[in-house]
């Protein structure tokens, strides 16, 4: 029987839950549980977490799951880690739906760094206004650089800024060209820190820092173990209906 998991989480994964809901698959649609608010799915739906890859095999075999979707954040790297680690030892199929990263074009004036401390050691020693795009669970590292302004915006209120010079705009993507433009006019924001995270909803801040000849610090995506992946809804699909016919 086909009783698919979903790890979610992004755009790509609810687009994926409302084409297997039309499709009358009987899947299941999990959250980390982030965020307070989490957008409603048209499947029935977890959130929490599973304790670790062995908690996640637990769960798989408890509920019966017949296939895993990894449809989580491309910085989600300990739920992909536990996924690999879940289906390999109980041997149920693993597919990513993964979204390419972003490209540097021209006119871009991006660095790349290979981790969080490393986008922190990039940061310049005079005092600036910063961008910091990179969500609420790494904002401590950048403690460490306390003499810059720090605009953050996040999905949720958060209970308290671990920066001395830091404000929070509320809001949830995707995001516009015009808004980001007009957001970073503002704030006289002079340098954009961000998460090669890929896809389209969260593009318009690097356009924008292309048209305002911004430069960006760009971290990029941690490693993962090997395992199959897609980058359209389409294809996975196509995956779970070669399954059904068994193919």
């Amino acid at each position: 029987m086909l009783h698919p998991l979903i790890l979610g989480g992004t755009t790509e994964a609810t687009r994926l839950a409302h084409a297997l809901a039309v499709a009358g698959v009987d899947a299941v649609f999990s959250y980390a549980g982030r965020t307070d608010a989490p957008v409603a799915q048209p499947l029935p739906t977890r959130i929490g977490g599973f304790g670790g890859a062995a908690g996640l095999a637990e769960y798989l075999r408890a509920e019966r799951i017949s296939h895993v979707i990894d449809a989580t954040h491309p910085f989600a790297a300990g739920m992909s880690r536990n996924a690999a680690e879940a289906c390999a030892a109980i041997g149920i199929p693993l597919l990513a739906l993964e979204r390419k990263p972003w490209v540097a074009g021209d006119g871009d004036r991006w660095t790349s760094v290979p981790d969080l401390d490393a986008a922190v050691a990039a940061l310049p020693e005079a005092p600036g206004r910063i961008f910091l795009a990179i969500g609420r669970q790494h904002l401590q590292a950048f403690a460490a650089k306390p003499q810059h302004h720090y605009l953050l915006r996040l999905v949720d209120p958060p209970p308290a800024l671990p920066l001395p010079k830091a404000e929070a705009v509320i809001a949830r993507g995707p995001f516009t060209l015009e808004g980001d433009l007009a957001l970073l006019a503002a704030q006289d924001i002079g340098l954009i820190v961000a998460k090669n995270s890929g896809g389209e909803g969260a593009r318009a801040k690097l356009e924008a820092a292309r048209q305002r000849q911004i430069p960006v610090i760009l971290i990029d995506r941690p490693a993962l173990p090997e395992r199959a992946s897609v980058e359209s809804v389409a294809e996975v699909l196509d995956w779970l209906h070669q399954a059904r016919l068994g193919v």
